[in-house]
């Protein structure tokens, strides 16, 4: 282990060890639950504002609710025979050496509860079947350890029934919710959502304003009028992505990167003001209500402005719930263009246009950057690209390769469907819970290290926005500078020749 040099208070792990399974240190992370919403964000998401006087009852009804509702959260309590399989599959198990961060044991402080009131062997012989009463001790189990899953779903990969804690953990922070105990940063985030249409709570003048300023920062660099268009009624594109891509690094570079593409394309496009937003937090903590009030601000701007197709930027829970949930939660999609019925991600975009050769590239143009790319968990283990199988881990890669020169793959057990998971993901990109993150970057850290051995690796590319956010601010924990993380379509804009 190695001193970080500007955080004190933890101990940054040593990346340029090889992985391994840590020793166990009970309790190593307990300390590290983030903080609880406020009664006004928690009122904002209709759930009470405070724990209820009552809340054990209503937990357990809950959860017999959502176990009956989704089959697949029943299966997934009741099927695990503690193979052990998971076990070191965790990311935040492998950085902090905490049992309870397994994801079997994760699952079982839910398990045993449901087990309790939910089984004949629990109500009857609790001792013999490890059922366990839902106490104060218990919820606040809950509410660290089940805050301290990424849902990154890296652990159902490996586990022979294919058991999703991902969805296990969506499924308590709805209970908790429901009972008064929510997590500030996700539901914050959501309330600003249902209020302005964007995780910033970024009003319609100040988006346009910022628009404005980016058409102007292009215009001085390539000497070309590129738009980034605002509420443009019918345009072929409805655009929707993450709010970071207006304004911070390394993400704005990426939109800019995705205006340029559709520039040079001849594609009219547009932002919409009440839908600027593509993430959908409503995932993280479980609520299909939430889910569908974000999903349905999408569609009523796409009829609103009468687009033919909708595209999502680069954001991997984003495109998961567009790939995955959208139609269901806010569909039919039947008034767009018949060849475009689904959403489409930007990079399929960007994909399609240069098998068509409508984009002309100058892969020379990177060639100060030796590059590699990250897997967001989302997008490489829930989603699909352009109709080809696996699309979602190969279509970005051939337009890197494309547009790189030197492109790297990490070891082959720590991308694709295996890939490390952040350490930001599932709602827990808050610094509340800095230290934690810090650690769970520790295996994609010790991926990226081998690789910059081995080849001198300058940037790392993603196409996700937590990723982008997370790794700019825990890269320099690691010895790494915080801009060698960079967005997929700032590496495609750099290599575009601007033609007018």
């Amino acid at each position: 282990m190695v001193n970080n040099t500007d955080k004190k208070s933890f101990i940054t792990p040593d990346a340029s060890v090889k992985l391994s399974i840590p020793e166990i240190e009970e309790s190593a992370s307990k300390h590290l639950a983030p903080f609880k919403a406020s009664a006004e964000h928690q009122a904002a998401l209709g759930f009470p504002d405070r724990l209820i006087d009552n809340w054990k009852d209503v937990a357990i009804e809950k959860l017999g609710e959502l176990s009956g509702k989704y089959r697949g959260l029943r299966v997934y309590l009741d099927s695990c025979v503690n193979c052990g399989a998971c076990t070191d599959k965790c990311h935040y198990f492998l950085g902090t050496g905490d049992p309870k961060n397994m994801p079997v044991a994760r699952q079982n402080l839910m398990r045993k509860v449901y087990r309790r009131y939910y089984t004949f062997a629990g109500r009857t012989v609790p001792w013999l079947v490890g059922a366990e009463d839902l106490t104060e001790e218990v919820l606040d189990d809950w509410y660290t350890y089940f805050n301290q899953c990424s849902q990154c779903r890296r652990c159902s990969v490996y586990c022979p029934y294919g058991i999703d804690t991902a969805e296990v953990s969506m499924a308590a922070r709805e209970i908790m919710d429901t009972i008064g105990v929510g997590q500030k940063y996700s539901n914050e985030v959501i309330g600003k959502v249902h209020k302005l249409g964007n995780n910033l709570g970024l009003p319609g003048p100040a988006l346009a304003n910022t628009l404005e300023g980016l058409e102007e920062d292009v215009l001085e660099e390539t000497g070309v009028a590129v738009k980034f268009p605002l509420d443009q009624k019918d345009a072929d594109i409805l655009l929707v992505t993450p709010s970071a891509d207006f304004f911070a690094e390394p993400h704005v570079d990426g939109l800019i990167g995705y205006a340029k593409v559709l520039h040079q394309a001849g594609i009219s496009w547009t932002f919409s003001s009440t839908a600027s937003e593509a993430a959908n937090f409503g995932l993280f903590i479980g609520s299909y209500d939430n889910m569908q009030q974000i999903a349905s601000r999408i569609k009523d701007a796409a009829l609103e402005l009468n687009v033919k197709r909708i595209v999502f930027g680069e954001c991997g829970h984003a495109w998961r719930v567009a790939y995955n949930y959208l139609n269901t939660l806010a569909g039919p999609f039947d008034f767009l263009d018949p060849k475009y019925p689904m959403p489409q991600h930007i990079v399929e975009v960007t994909y399609d246009l240069i098998q068509q050769g409508r984009l002309h590239l100058d892969a020379s143009a990177n060639d100060d950057k030796r590059v590699t790319f990250h897997d967001s968990c989302n997008i490489a283990r829930a989603s699909g690209m352009a109709g080809i199988k696996g699309g979602q881990l190969s279509v970005p890669r051939d337009v890197l390769k494309t547009v790189c020169n030197h492109f790297y793959d990490m070891r082959s057990n720590t991308i694709g469907e295996a890939t490390f998971c952040c350490g930001g993901g599932g709602g827990l990109l808050t610094d509340d819970l800095l230290e934690l993150r810090v650690k769970g970057a520790l295996p994609r850290m010790q991926a990226l290290q081998e690789l910059h051995d081995k080849h001198n690796i300058t940037h790392m590319a993603a196409m996700c926005a937590i990723c982008k956010s997370q790794f700019a601010k825990v890269l320099p924990y690691y010895g790494f500078e915080m801009d060698q993380i960079i967005s997929v379509h700032q590496l495609v804009g750099d290599a575009l020749v601007m033609q007018r």
